[in-house]
Protein backbone atom coordinates (compact mmCIF):
# COMPACT_ATOMS: atom_id res chain seq x y z
CA UNK A 1 0.00 0.00 0.00
CA UNK A 2 1.37 3.37 -1.02
CA UNK A 3 0.01 6.88 -0.52
CA UNK A 4 0.85 9.31 -3.32
CA UNK A 5 0.37 12.96 -2.36
CA UNK A 6 -1.05 15.35 -4.94
CA UNK A 7 -0.05 18.97 -4.47
CA UNK A 8 -1.31 20.34 -7.77
CA UNK A 9 -4.59 19.89 -9.64
CA UNK A 10 -2.57 19.41 -12.86
CA UNK A 11 -1.65 15.87 -11.71
CA UNK A 12 -2.77 13.37 -14.36
CA UNK A 13 -4.97 11.42 -11.89
CA UNK A 14 -6.57 14.48 -10.26
CA UNK A 15 -9.69 14.40 -12.51
CA UNK A 16 -10.23 10.69 -11.83
CA UNK A 17 -9.67 11.28 -8.10
CA UNK A 18 -12.25 14.07 -8.10
CA UNK A 19 -14.70 11.85 -9.95
CA UNK A 20 -14.34 9.22 -7.20
CA UNK A 21 -14.76 11.97 -4.59
CA UNK A 22 -18.00 13.20 -6.20
CA UNK A 23 -19.38 9.66 -6.46
CA UNK A 24 -18.44 8.68 -2.90
CA UNK A 25 -19.90 11.51 -0.83
CA UNK A 26 -23.25 13.28 -0.78
CA UNK A 27 -23.10 16.81 -2.19
CA UNK A 28 -23.51 18.45 1.23
CA UNK A 29 -20.34 16.62 2.44
CA UNK A 30 -18.17 17.77 -0.49
CA UNK A 31 -15.96 20.79 -0.83
CA UNK A 32 -16.64 22.92 -3.86
CA UNK A 33 -13.96 22.67 -6.56
CA UNK A 34 -12.39 26.07 -5.77
CA UNK A 35 -12.00 25.09 -2.11
CA UNK A 36 -10.43 21.72 -2.94
CA UNK A 37 -7.92 23.41 -5.25
CA UNK A 38 -7.12 26.16 -2.73
CA UNK A 39 -6.28 23.79 0.11
CA UNK A 40 -3.88 21.67 -1.96
CA UNK A 41 -1.16 24.17 -1.02
CA UNK A 42 -1.92 24.07 2.72
CA UNK A 43 1.08 22.47 4.50
CA UNK A 44 -1.20 20.48 6.85
CA UNK A 45 -3.40 19.07 4.07
CA UNK A 46 -2.75 15.73 2.41
CA UNK A 47 -4.62 14.83 -0.80
CA UNK A 48 -3.38 11.28 -1.31
CA UNK A 49 -4.06 8.65 -3.92
CA UNK A 50 -4.15 5.16 -2.44
CA UNK A 51 -2.18 2.72 -4.58
CA UNK A 52 -1.77 -1.02 -4.29
CA UNK A 53 0.98 -2.10 -6.66
CA UNK A 54 -0.04 -0.36 -9.91
CA UNK A 55 -3.74 -0.05 -8.97
CA UNK A 56 -5.25 3.33 -8.05
CA UNK A 57 -7.55 2.06 -5.31
CA UNK A 58 -8.93 5.14 -3.58
CA UNK A 59 -8.47 8.49 -1.84
CA UNK A 60 -7.31 9.65 1.56
CA UNK A 61 -7.86 13.35 2.16
CA UNK A 62 -6.58 14.31 5.58
CA UNK A 63 -5.01 17.01 7.73
CA UNK A 64 -1.90 16.28 9.80
CA UNK A 65 -0.95 18.30 12.86
CA UNK A 66 1.74 17.71 15.48
CA UNK A 67 -0.66 15.70 17.63
CA UNK A 68 -3.34 14.19 15.38
CA UNK A 69 -4.37 13.24 11.86
CA UNK A 70 -7.89 14.20 10.85
CA UNK A 71 -9.34 12.10 8.03
CA UNK A 72 -11.67 14.48 6.22
CA UNK A 73 -12.58 12.14 3.34
CA UNK A 74 -11.65 8.51 2.73
CA UNK A 75 -12.95 6.23 -0.01
CA UNK A 76 -12.08 3.16 -2.02
CA UNK A 77 -13.41 2.53 -5.53
CA UNK A 78 -16.60 0.44 -5.07
CA UNK A 79 -15.33 -2.37 -7.28
CA UNK A 80 -12.15 -2.63 -5.16
CA UNK A 81 -13.77 -2.82 -1.73
CA UNK A 82 -13.38 -5.88 0.52
CA UNK A 83 -9.72 -6.32 -0.49
CA UNK A 84 -8.33 -4.74 2.72
CA UNK A 85 -7.16 -1.56 0.95
CA UNK A 86 -9.06 0.60 3.46
CA UNK A 87 -7.81 -1.37 6.45
CA UNK A 88 -4.19 -1.22 5.26
CA UNK A 89 -4.45 2.52 4.62
CA UNK A 90 -5.71 3.14 8.16
CA UNK A 91 -2.96 0.88 9.55
CA UNK A 92 -0.36 2.99 7.74
CA UNK A 93 -1.81 6.14 9.35
CA UNK A 94 -1.71 4.58 12.82
CA UNK A 95 1.99 3.78 12.39
CA UNK A 96 2.71 7.52 12.42
CA UNK A 97 2.19 7.47 16.18
CA UNK A 98 -0.54 10.11 16.28
CA UNK A 99 -4.20 9.96 17.18
CA UNK A 100 -6.28 9.44 14.05
CA UNK A 101 -9.68 11.15 14.03
CA UNK A 102 -12.56 10.76 11.60
CA UNK A 103 -16.30 11.37 11.47
CA UNK A 104 -19.11 9.06 10.42
CA UNK A 105 -22.83 9.38 9.93
CA UNK A 106 -24.90 8.17 12.88
CA UNK A 107 -25.53 4.44 12.35
CA UNK A 108 -29.21 4.66 11.43
CA UNK A 109 -29.26 2.29 8.44
CA UNK A 110 -27.45 -0.85 7.33
CA UNK A 111 -24.78 0.98 5.34
CA UNK A 112 -23.89 3.39 8.15
CA UNK A 113 -23.91 0.51 10.67
CA UNK A 114 -21.51 -1.45 8.44
CA UNK A 115 -19.24 1.60 8.10
CA UNK A 116 -19.10 2.03 11.86
CA UNK A 117 -18.32 -1.69 12.26
CA UNK A 118 -15.49 -1.40 9.72
CA UNK A 119 -13.87 1.44 11.67
CA UNK A 120 -14.31 -0.40 14.96
CA UNK A 121 -12.60 -3.48 13.49
CA UNK A 122 -9.77 -1.13 12.48
CA UNK A 123 -9.34 -0.02 16.10
CA UNK A 124 -11.45 3.14 16.19
CA UNK A 125 -13.70 3.98 19.12
CA UNK A 126 -16.71 6.28 19.32
CA UNK A 127 -16.37 9.53 21.24
CA UNK A 128 -19.21 10.77 23.47
CA UNK A 129 -19.12 14.43 22.39
CA UNK A 130 -22.07 15.84 20.43
CA UNK A 131 -20.62 17.00 17.12
CA UNK A 132 -21.90 18.97 14.14
CA UNK A 133 -19.66 19.28 11.09
CA UNK A 134 -19.76 22.81 9.64
CA UNK A 135 -21.35 23.18 6.18
CA UNK A 136 -19.26 22.94 3.02
CA UNK A 137 -21.74 24.91 0.92
CA UNK A 138 -23.60 28.19 1.49
CA UNK A 139 -27.04 26.60 1.05
CA UNK A 140 -26.27 23.70 3.41
CA UNK A 141 -26.46 23.42 7.17
CA UNK A 142 -24.02 21.70 9.48
CA UNK A 143 -24.74 18.00 9.88
CA UNK A 144 -24.47 15.86 13.02
CA UNK A 145 -21.75 13.24 12.89
CA UNK A 146 -20.08 10.84 15.28
CA UNK A 147 -16.40 11.43 15.99
CA UNK A 148 -14.29 8.27 16.10
CA UNK A 149 -10.64 8.08 17.07
CA UNK A 150 -7.81 5.61 17.25
CA UNK A 151 -6.15 4.24 19.28
CA UNK A 152 -8.38 5.58 22.09
CA UNK A 153 -11.18 8.00 22.89
CA UNK A 154 -10.32 11.69 22.88
CA UNK A 155 -10.24 13.56 26.15
CA UNK A 156 -12.63 16.47 26.39
CA UNK A 157 -9.66 18.82 25.82
CA UNK A 158 -8.51 16.70 22.85
CA UNK A 159 -11.96 16.91 21.29
CA UNK A 160 -12.06 20.68 21.90
CA UNK A 161 -8.67 21.13 20.14
CA UNK A 162 -9.80 18.97 17.22
CA UNK A 163 -13.10 20.84 16.83
CA UNK A 164 -11.38 24.22 17.01
CA UNK A 165 -8.92 23.10 14.31
CA UNK A 166 -11.81 21.81 12.19
CA UNK A 167 -13.67 25.10 12.40
CA UNK A 168 -10.71 27.50 12.10
CA UNK A 169 -8.34 25.70 9.71
CA UNK A 170 -10.05 22.85 7.85
CA UNK A 171 -13.18 24.82 7.04
CA UNK A 172 -11.48 28.25 6.73
CA UNK A 173 -12.10 28.71 3.02
CA UNK A 174 -14.92 26.26 2.39
CA UNK A 175 -17.57 28.98 2.04
CA UNK A 176 -15.60 31.76 0.31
Amino acid sequence: MRLEPIIDCAHELFPKAMELYRLSFPLHEQREAFSQKNILSDPDYRFCLIHHADIFAGLLLCWETDSFIYVEHFCIFPELRNRQYGQKTLESLSRRGKTVILEIDPPTDILSQRRKGFYQRCGFVENPYPHVHPPYRPQAKGHPLIVMSSPAQLTEEGYRRFNQYLESRVMADALL
